[in-house]
Order: structure tokens, then C-alpha cells, then sequence
């Protein structure tokens, strides 16, 4: 079947957690790891990161998945042109709740050829004058408004140049157009140029390393469907796998006690802290998790590390996005109408 071997790797909140605020233990009767949920639940908030062809675009490659994998939901975290192929992460299911989390930097290799001779010399002179922040207009064939912005080029590496012909590896922040980019640096040589051919190797986190075609997907289905779940299980990741690799956000590990709370939407409260990730301050972008590695929701901080060490009240992060089902845990906490005794 052709298809990659890859070891998911086991996120592991608790070492980013260095700060403890009450130790605590997890039940095995509740919850589990996220590389041990039942199939069609590791599915439901999974990753899988697509190996984009040339010739459809991004939001019909991202339905092929949903087909393909029987979700009712799916999303991309930025989206390719018909012509461009490479990195294409999907979002499935619950995962899609974490599509603002992936809007980060990008890495493409890129052809571009000079529509005049030029030297080597004033070739590499010209480019690097392309890194760092540069204005762009989005193309006229956008999903944004057409207004100027300033977007941040990392490195430009050329590759190889054979005549008119320049291959570079460009790193950029999310939303750079690379053909608009091959347009100014033929204006700023004087001779014109285009954007011949793209392909994106990264799409932070994610690189070339993860990919899977959409055959090799479709095929894990049909063994999953004959009862044989390891080829599906090598090919999508488990949504905490990806938020394992980001710095931010950052990430908040729970009592059990305090997981069905906010399974309901409740916003994170001091005594319901276990450990804390160093650095967050207020407005920070939160991820709180389980003992077993579980993403529970999503939120910002509504105070830094330290205070939430301090605090014995409060509450320390506003619920924004819910990612785990009510009742995964036990319930530990009482509604306003039952305080009440309605």
C-alpha cells in the first residue's frame, strides 16, 4: 500500500508543567490516553496531514477526507492553490474547533523563473532584501480583503539557479503569497518574473515528514472497515499529538474532579488546578488538559503562572472552545439550580 510508518508520539503536558500547585492522581475508570480512544472517537478528533496533488483545491481535498473517513466535519489550516501541492494539515471532527490554534509560519519550496538574464550575483543581492517584513496586496483570486499588509519573510535560500530558472526555499509567516513575492522580485530586478511551480513543505508543526496520500488514506479506511485499525491509527494523530508541538498555547493540567465542569463550559477555577506551565500571562492563549494527556478545552488566561500558583480562588482561564464530551468524568460539581435546591 505504500504507506508511511510513523511513532505518534504520546504528548506529555505534565513536562511542560513544571510548576505544581496541588499533586494529585488520576482514575483509570474515567477518560484514557489519547492514543487508546476507541476508533471512530480517535477519528472524531484526530490530524491527518494530506500530501496535496496538483490540480484540485484545498477545500475539495479536504471533502475527499471527509468522504473517505465518514466525518461530518473537517477543516484545513490554510489553504493551497489548485496548482500547488504539499503540506495540507485537516482537522477532523472536534479537532476542528482548533483551526484559529494552526495559523503559523510556512515553508515552500518554489521555482521561479526571471523573464530576463540576470547575474548570480545580483540575483542573491536582490533577494535578500525580500527578507523580513514586506507589503503585499492579496491577488485579485483571494479569500481576504484586498487591502495592503505587512507579512514577515523569514529566509529565502536559493537552491540551485540554471539560467533563467531559480529554485529557493522560502520561510514565511502565515497569509505571505509566494507568487506575489516572485512578481516583486522580478520588478525589483528589472526583468520581471513568475511563480512557475510551489510546493509547501511546512506548515507548522507539521512538515513533510507526516504526510499521507489521499490513496494511502483511503485504503487504511477499507482495513479499518475489515477490522484492522493499525495502518488508520499510523496515518491520523490524535489532535493532542499537534498541540504538542506548538509553544503556544500554552497548557494547564486539571484535577479529574474539575474536568466535567468544564465539559459544560465552565470557566477554570484555582482550586481546580494541578500544575501550571511557566510563562503564561494574562490574555495568553490556555489549553487545560487531564492527567492522562486528554485535551478537555481551550481558553485565555485570566492570570499569569504565578498568581495561579497563589491563588487559592478566582478564576484563573475563561472557557472559550470545549474539545471533551460531558460525562467522560465523573461529575464533582453542583448546577446554580441545584445550589438552590431546584
Amino acid at each position: 500500500m505504500g504507506m508511511r510508518r510513523t511513532e505518534i508520539e504520546s504528548p506529555n503536558p505534565i513536562e511542560r508543567c513544571k510548576l505544581e500547585k496541588v499533586p494529585a492522581s488520576t482514575d483509570p475508570h474515567f477518560g484514557c490516553q489519547p492514543e487508546a480512544r476507541p476508533m471512530r472517537e480517535y477519528i472524531e478528533k484526530g490530524v491527518v496531514v494530506i500530501d496535496k496533488p496538483a490540480g484540485p483545491t484545498a477545500h475539495e481535498v479536504v471533502s475527499w477526507v471527509k468522504d473517505i473517513l465518514k466525518v461530518n466535519k473537517a477543516a484545513h489550516t490554510g489553504t493551497l492553490d489548485p496548482k500547488v501541492t504539499g503540506v495540507l494539515p485537516v482537522l477532523l471532527g472536534i479537532a476542528t474547533r482548533l483551526a484559529g490554534v494552526f495559523v503559523s509560519d510556512k515553508e515552500y519550496v518554489c521555482l521561479m523563473r526571471l523573464h530576463g538574464d540576470v547575474g548570480e550575483d545580483k540575483l542573491r543581492e536582490v533577494v535578500r532584501e525580500f527578507e523580513g517584513g514586506i507589503y503585499q496586496r492579496p491577488p485579485l483570486k483571494s479569500a481576504v480583503r484586498r487591502r495592503i499588509r505587512v507579512r514577515t519573510v523569514h529566509y529565502i535560500e536559493l537552491k540551485e539557479v540554471e539560467g533563467r530558472e531559480v529554485l529557493m526555499k522560502v520561510g514565511c509567516e502565515a497569509g505571505t503569497y509566494i507568487r506575489m513575492l516572485c512578481h516583486h522580485i522580478g520588478l525589483a530586478l528589472g526583468v520581471g518574473a513568475h511563480m512557475a511551480q510551489l510546493r509547501r513543505t511546512k506548515s507548522l508543526p507539521f512538515d513533510e515528514s507526516e504526510l499521507t496520500k489521499l490513496q494511502d488514506l483511503k485504503d487504511a479506511y477499507v482495513f479499518y472497515e475489515a477490522g484492522e485499525e493499525a495502518p488508520l491509527r499510523e496515518l491520523i494523530m490524535p489532535m493532542e499529538h499537534a498541540l504538542a508541538h506548538l509553544h503556544s498555547p500554552r497548557c494547564i493540567i486539571v484535577k479529574d474532579t474539575a474536568v466535567d465542569a468544564l465539559c459544560h463550559g465552565a470557566d477554570l477555577a484555582a482550586p481546580g488546578i494541578s500544575r501550571i506551565e511557566e510563562g503564561i500571562n494574562i490574555g495568553n492563549p490556555v489549553v487545560i488538559y487531564t492527567y492522562k494527556g486528554e485535551a478537555v478545552c481551550a481558553g485565555r488566561a485570566l492570570m499569569s503562572s504565578e498568581e495561579m500558583l497563589r491563588a487559592e480562588e478566582g478564576l484563573c482561564v475563561r472557557t472559550d472552545k470545549v474539545f471533551m464530551e460531558p460525562g467522560t468524568y465523573m461529575r464533582a460539581w453542583k448546577s446554580e439550580k441545584a445550589s438552590r435546591g431546584g
